[in-house]
């Protein structure tokens, strides 16, 4: 089956890749269904349980209980929460912790938790004996319809965000959305920056609906699980078709590129700036500077920085909070994250709403020029 099956508030989203394909499940009380459905798709009876201290305790002892009851073992590593625990000590700990459980093959880790967690344990999971089954629990937006799906894993390191990881698709994802009762209203907003991302890149009729409905998003009920659904539907479509992004998947880091240096700049500070709130603003710059090029009209970047700063979301560098390293440090976290070939970078471009592309010949001295005059 490709594509989304439903059942009263539920969907079903299967990532056809052969002999890795795999199901995300989406609506309430995943976690405590977690038990049943895994066993219902590994045959391995252990698992390795990451998580972080704002989850652990509100769903650990929830999961613990569901996998216990259908016979699975489980040992658990509680870190702590935000983007610094994705570091090589996190991923010590992590597959420090897998040996000692004496995690095997055909046995499984647990991401319980949001992106940080997703990236580190799938991580961990892909490199620990060569390769281990990996679940993911995402018990954040931003997670459940981004960083869970695809099996893009990482870690960062001083020199960027994500250089270090593999592509290690998860055998299940359980997309809990009661889990997003819990989060707080800037968390929700973060997520709500990737659902967005979806329409921006090919889907101007899901933009024009979330300009519609994000209130009802935000609120809960149907609308909310048929975004989740419709950005996971979209992701997996990207992935099944460009796996390992050589081509079409890159389309997926619209508004990173700047996202990413902006965290780099903030020395990854969730106080100051969190993913989702740095993809935002990468978003209008990206669409901003696509005006600047002459690619699109600049009122198709001022539609995107409306309905992102309605949502409460940041759309200028001058949001973030504290002072910023110079400009040119920022080029320099933009060259990590999309090498510098001959003196031009590449981009997520767009020539209007839904209409996003790469473009591999973006010259270095207009990104410094433009995120001058950004500033």
């Amino acid at each position: 089956m490709n594509g989304t099956a439903s059942r009263a508030d539920e969907r079903l989203v299967h990532v056809p890749l052969g002999e890795r394909a795999y199901d995300i499940l989406i609506g309430p009380g995943m976690i405590a269904r977690a038990g049943g459905e895994i066993t219902a798709r590994l045959k391995g009876r252990r698992a390795a349980i990451v998580t972080d201290e704002h989850v652990e305790p509100l769903y650990l002892a929830q999961l613990m209980d569901s996998l216990q009851t259908d016979g699975i073992e489980a040992v658990s590593l509680t870190l702590p929460a935000g983007e610094k625990t994705k570091s090589m000590d996190g991923l010590a700990a992590v597959t420090d912790m897998m040996l000692a459980a004496r995690i095997e093959r055909g046995d499984a880790v647990i991401a319980l938790g949001g992106g940080v967690i997703g990236d580190l344990a799938g991580f961990a999971a892909g490199i620990v004996r060569r390769g281990v089954r990996f679940i993911q629990i995402p018990t954040t937006l931003l997670a459940q319809v981004d960083s869970s799906v695809g099996g893009k894993t990482g870690i960062n390191t001083r020199h960027g965000k994500n250089l270090l990881g593999v592509f290690h698709q998860p055998d299940l994802v359980l997309a809990d959305t009661a889990a997003l009762d819990s989060l707080s209203p800037r968390e929700f907003r973060a997520g709500y920056a990737e659902v967005v991302k979806y329409g921006l890149i090919d889907k101007p009729t899901f933009f024009h609906w979330l300009e519609k409905n994000w209130t009802k998003v935000l609120e809960g009920g149907p609308e909310r699980i048929e975004a989740i659904a419709i950005s996971c539907q979209a992701k997996a479509d990207v992935v099944v078709e460009d796996e390992r992004e050589t081509g079409r998947r890159a389309l997926l880091n619209l508004g990173h590129t700047f996202g990413h240096a902006l965290e780099a700049a903030t020395d990854f500070d969730s106080s100051r700036l969190v993913h989702g709130e740095g993809v935002a603003i990468g978003m209008v710059l990206a669409h901003r500077f696509s005006a600047r090029l002459n690619l699109a009209s600049p009122d198709d970047a001022q539609r995107v920085a409306a309905h992102l700063s309605a949502v409460g979301l940041p759309t200028k560098i001058a949001d973030i909070e504290g002072s910023l390293p110079p400009t040119q440090m920022l080029m320099d976290a933009i060259a990590q994250d999309k090498k510098v070939k001959s003196g031009k970078l590449t981009f997520i471009l767009t020539r209007g709403i839904g209409q996003s592309f790469v473009a591999d010949d973006v010259p270095a001295s207009e990104v410094l020029r433009f995120l001058e005059e950004m500033r």
